[in-house]
């Protein structure tokens, strides 16, 4: 461990701003990598001349920093985790970075069900860092989850995120595509959740370079119409759902009218298009007759 004062590290932090980046992003790595928690500073600024003690030295943090300014690299990616809502996640670039609107569907549930403990029986389609279903997990020890993903990778890391987050046992994790693992699941599900890849074709193309040179495409990438995925989940929900099951799911900002339609034509009532918090039509949701 090295000690550093905590005047020389809040002027490297002023230093490596004025690089460019943003605040979170920093506070990222000197929390996961330098082992300083914004926390930590801002409760010793009052006493510049406190040490602290640092994981890694300022020539290697800075180092990851230009690498992320530079090359346009994730940094959750660089420091090989992320937070989500109080959840620490391990990531690498075999799963999707998890988003922070992505935590309104735990919110969701949260509305449907209530906060207090239920013997839910839940899916999640297409887990990745497992971030959704970790979450349901925790706060329904009672229930029983199981999440799926095609991808072996992501699913050993959402395993390993779920044993360093919980000691319970009510996850459990299946590989394959969409519904095909879950056949001993038909008729049973309360809730099932996903988040899949919706973005079309030309969107894309049109993706920042952080996102479409560094994250998982099969994570993103949703046909020519962004919706190819999304139409297999609704269409064999049904046979997998309890009568008053509930199924949620993600959308692109411009999909919601359509996702709704699907929802409909599959015999879900209750249908509703909910906002993320900038007011987009990011979540559909709908109830099983």
């Amino acid at each position: 461990m090295l000690s550093i004062s905590v005047k020389e590290i809040l002027f490297w932090k002023k230093t490596q701003l004025s690089k460019g980046g943003d605040h979170e992003s920093l506070a990222l790595l000197l929390d996961s990598v330098g082992g300083i928690s914004t926390s930590d500073l801002n409760s010793l600024s009052i006493n510049p001349e406190e040490n602290l003690y640092l994981k890694k030295n300022l020539e290697f943090l800075e180092s990851v920093w230009e690498d992320h300014l530079l090359n346009s690299s994730p940094i959750q990616y660089l420091c090989g985790i992320t937070f989500w809502r109080d959840l620490k996640l391990k990531v690498t670039n075999k799963v999707l970075i998890p988003r922070s609107e992505t935590e309104l569907i735990v919110d969701i549930v949260f509305k449907i069900f209530g906060k207090t403990s239920q013997k839910l029986c839940f899916a999640e389609l297409g887990t990745g860092s497992g971030a959704i279903s970790i979450a349901l997990a925790l706060a329904y020890p009672l229930s029983e989850g199981v999440a799926t993903d095609i991808d072996h990778n992501a699913l050993e890391i959402a395993n390993k995120n779920y044993i360093n987050s919980s000691k319970q046992t009510n996850l459990k994790f299946f590989c394959g595509n969409w519904w095909s693992p879950l056949e001993s699941f038909k008729g049973k599900l309360d809730l099932a959740i996903s988040n899949p890849p919706y973005i079309p074709t030309d969107t894309y193309e049109k993706l920042p370079k952080e996102v479409k040179n560094f994250e998982p495409k099969i994570a993103l990438l949703g046909g020519e119409d962004g919706l190819i995925h999304i139409r297999e989940i609704i269409e064999k929900a049904p046979l997998f759902l309890k009568e008053n099951g509930w199924l949620i799911l993600e959308n692109h900002y411009d999909q919601g009218e359509k996702v709704k339609q699907l929802f409909t034509k599959n015999e879900f009532t209750s249908v509703k298009i909910l906002n993320d918090l900038s007011g987009v039509g990011r979540f559909t949701i709908g109830r099983y007759k």
